[in-house]
C-alpha cells in the first residue's frame, strides 16, 4: 500500500511527476512538476540553511566540495524542529507540512522533498491544474487514449480470444442438437398423445361392448333362465308391453279365433300370441268357461278381464276383427304372402276336382277373399290350433304390408269404416298396428301359440315360454275343484257334434276338454270316469248329454279329466 515510487519507474514519464501526499489508503499522491524545473540543480533544504550533513545532499558536495558550516545557537531559545535522524545541528523553525505546497500564515514556503530533492525557493508561478497521477493507476482520460494507442496491444492480455474460425460451426452444431432434442421430445409427447388416446378408445370400445352385452342379456353370470327368451337382461315382470286381444269372427259359418298382439317397447319385440278356444277362463260369477264360450257370451268386457285374471297380463283394447273387415284389410294394404301350409278347397266350387282356392306353398300371394278363406279354415278332423295358427299366419303378413307411419296406418284403419271397442280408437289402433308393422318388416316378431291342457288349464311350459317371458305375466288357471273336466271325443262321424256337446256340457256347469276326432267311428257312446269318487259325476255327464247310464263305467280316463267321453253314432244332439 505504501511502496515508495521509484524514480526509474515509468521512464522519463515519471519524471515529471513530484510526490505530493497520501491518500486515505496510503497510496503516495502526485502532482506534475513545471518544465523549468525539472533541469535546475538539486536543492538542498538543509544544506542551505545549515543543519548538519544531510546524506540526501552528497550530490551537492561532489559538486561544490564543501560540507555545510555548522551554526551554533548563543542566543535565546528557539523552537526545536521536528526530529530528523540526519539532522546534527541547530535548525530553524520548519513551516508546517503542506501536501499542496503552501504555508500555513499566508507565507509561502518551499515544498517540501522527503526524498531530498532540490526545489525551487521562489514562488513558481502555477501551470493549469493537472489531475494528481498514481503511476499504478490509469491516469487522465486523454493519457489513457495515448497509452492505449502507444503502449498496448491485444497480445500482451492473455485472456483476449483469438479469433476461432470453428465457432460458426459449433453453433450450427449446438442449433442442431437442441433441434434434434426437440424434435424427439416433441414425438415423445405425440406418441404419449395417440398412446393416451388409444387407452381411451379400447376402453370405451370394452365399455360398450360389455353394456350391449348386459343389455342383451349375454353376459356371463347375469343372465338367468327367466329371461334367456327375453334376449334382455331386464326381468320379464319389469318390461313394458302393449297388448291388444283381437277376436275374428267367422261371419258365415260361424266360430271364433283369439290372439293377442303383443308390442314389447323394452326389448322391441312385436308377438302374436295365438289363444286356443279351450282355454279355461272364469266367469263374473265365477263359473268355469271357455274362451269361446266366452267371447259368445260374455263379449269384448267380460272376455278380456277374464284373460287378464288368467294370464297376468293387461289388456288395452280389444279388436273386433269380423271376416269382411279382414277382407277389405287385406286388400287395403295390397294383397299379402304367405307360406300356406294346406290347400283350401273353394267353398263355391260345385263339382269335384276343381282347383282349390288357395294352394298350399311358399310366397303364395293372397288376395282379401283368399286370405279369409285360409284364416278360417280347418280341415275335417283337425284340432282347432291348426285353423287358429293359419289366422296368426295372415295377421302377420298384414303387418308387414301394413304401413310403418302411425298416420297413414291411421287412415288405414278408418277406411275399414268399422265399429270398434269404445276403449279403442282409431288413431289408437292405428298407432299401435304402425309400430307392430315396423318391427314386423325388420324382421323382430314372431308368432307363438299358447300351450293349452286337455281340460283347458295352463301347463308349465306356458307358464314359462309364453305367459311368463312373452306376455310378463303369471298363468293362473281356474281352480281343478270349481267344476267336472270333462273331455269329449268325437267318433260319431258328424264334425258338429263335438261342438253341440261343448255347448251342453258347459250350460251343465262341466268343463269342456275337446278330446279331438277319432280316426273311425263306433257305434255306442261312452262315459268313464277313473277314481270311484267321480262316478256320481259321470252319470250327471251321461244325463246332461242324453245319454243312458248304462253307458257309464270305469276305465281309463285322460289326462287332468275327471270324466272322459266317446261320443258314438247313438248321440242325438237335439235330445
Amino acid at each position: 500500500m505504501n511502496d515508495r515510487y521509484d524514480a526509474g519507474h515509468g521512464g522519463d514519464r515519471d519524471d515529471q511527476y513530484q510526490l505530493v501526499g497520501y491518500d486515505e489508503y496510503g497510496r503516495p499522491v502526485y502532482r506534475q512538476v513545471p518544465q523549468q524545473q525539472q533541469h535546475q540543480q538539486p536543492y538542498d533544504p538543509y544544506a542551505q540553511q545549515g543543519y548538519g550533513y544531510d546524506p540526501y545532499a552528497a550530490g551537492a558536495q561532489q559538486q561544490t566540495g564543501q560540507y555545510p558550516a555548522q551554526s551554533y545557537d548563543t542566543g535565546t531559545q528557539r523552537p526545536v524542529p521536528p526530529y530528523d535522524p540526519y539532522d546534527t545541528g541547530q535548525h530553524n523553525p520548519v513551516p508546517p507540512y503542506d501536501p499542496y505546497g503552501g504555508a500555513q500564515g499566508g507565507a509561502p514556503a518551499a515544498p517540501y522533498d522527503p526524498y531530498g530533492r532540490a526545489a525551487t525557493c521562489a514562488q513558481q508561478p502555477r501551470v493549469a491544474e493537472q489531475t494528481a497521477y498514481i503511476p499504478h493507476q490509469a491516469g487522465p482520460a486523454e493519457e489513457r487514449s495515448d497509452e492505449a494507442e502507444r503502449d498496448y496491444h491485444t497480445g500482451q492480455f492473455a485472456f483476449v480470444e483469438e479469433p476461432d474460425g470453428d465457432s460458426e460451426d459449433v453453433i450450427d452444431w449446438l442449433n442442431f442438437t437442441e433441434n434434434r432434442t426437440e424434435r424427439r421430445e416433441e414425438a415423445k409427447r405425440r406418441a404419449r398423445s395417440r398412446l393416451v388416446a388409444l387407452v381411451v378408445v379400447l376402453a370405451l370400445t370394452a365399455v360398450g361392448g360389455v353394456g350391449y352385452l348386459w343389455y342383451a342379456g349375454k353376459l356371463p353370470g347375469l343372465s338367468s333362465s327367466s329371461d334367456s327368451g327375453t334376449g334382455t337382461g331386464t326381468s320379464a315382470a319389469a318390461q313394458n308391453r302393449d297388448v291388444i286381444v283381437v277376436h275374428l269372427h267367422n261371419t258365415k259359418s260361424g266360430g271364433t279365433s283369439t290372439a293377442l298382439l303383443v308390442d314389447n317397447t323394452t326389448t322391441k319385440q312385436g308377438t302374436t300370441v295365438l289363444l286356443p278356444n279351450s282355454l279355461a277362463l272364469t266367469d263374473d260369477d265365477g263359473t268355469t268357461t271357455t274362451l269361446a264360450k266366452s267371447v259368445e257370451d260374455d263379449g269384448s268386457s267380460g272376455t278380456r278381464d277374464a284373460i287378464d285374471t288368467v294370464l297376468g297380463t293387461q289388456i288395452q283394447g280389444t279388436w273386433r276383427l269380423d271376416t269382411p273387415y279382414l277382407q277389405n284389410l287385406v286388400d287395403l294394404v295390397g294383397n299379402i304372402d304367405v307360406d300356406t301350409n294346406t290347400d283350401v278347397p273353394d267353398p263355391a266350387a260345385k263339382k269335384k276336382g276343381t282347383a282349390p282356392l288357395v294352394n298350399k306353398g311358399e310366397d303364395q300371394t293372397l288376395s282379401g277373399k283368399t286370405a279369409v278363406a285360409y284364416a278360417t279354415y280347418r280341415a275335417s278332423g283337425e284340432a282347432q290350433n291348426a285353423q287358429l295358427e293359419r289366422f296368426g299366419q295372415v295377421m302377420q303378413a298384414v303387418l308387414r304390408k301394413l304401413s310403418s307411419d302411425a298416420g297413414a296406418a291411421t287412415t288405414t284403419v278408418q277406411t275399414l269404416a268399422q265399429i270398434l271397442d269404445p276403449s279403442l280408437t282409431d288413431k289408437d289402433l292405428g298407432t299401435f298396428l304402425a309400430k307392430l308393422a315396423d318391427l314386423a318388416k325388420g324382421g323382430d316378431y314372431k308368432t307363438a301359440l299358447l300351450p293349452v291342457q286337455a281340460d283347458g288349464t295352463l301347463s308349465a311350459q306356458a307358464s314359462d315360454s309364453v305367459v311368463k317371458d312373452v306376455l310378463g305375466g303369471t298363468a293362473k288357471s281356474p281352480d281343478k275343484d270349481a267344476a267336472v273336466r270333462v273331455s269329449v271325443q268325437n267318433a260319431s262321424g258328424v264334425k258338429d257334434n263335438t261342438e253341440k256337446a261343448r255347448v251342453v256340457l258347459l250350460n251343465g256347469g262341466f268343463t269342456f276338454l275337446e278330446g279331438g276326432t277319432a280316426a273311425g267311428t263306433q257305434a255306442a257312446s261312452k262315459v268313464v270316469y277313473a277314481d270311484a269318487a267321480d262316478k256320481e259325476n259321470a252319470t250327471e255327464v251321461a244325463k246332461t248329454l242324453g245319454l243312458p247310464t248304462s253307458a257309464v263305467s270305469k276305465g281309463k280316463t285322460t289326462s287332468n279329466a275327471n270324466v272322459s267321453v266317446v261320443l258314438g253314432q247313438n248321440y242325438d244332439s237335439s235330445s
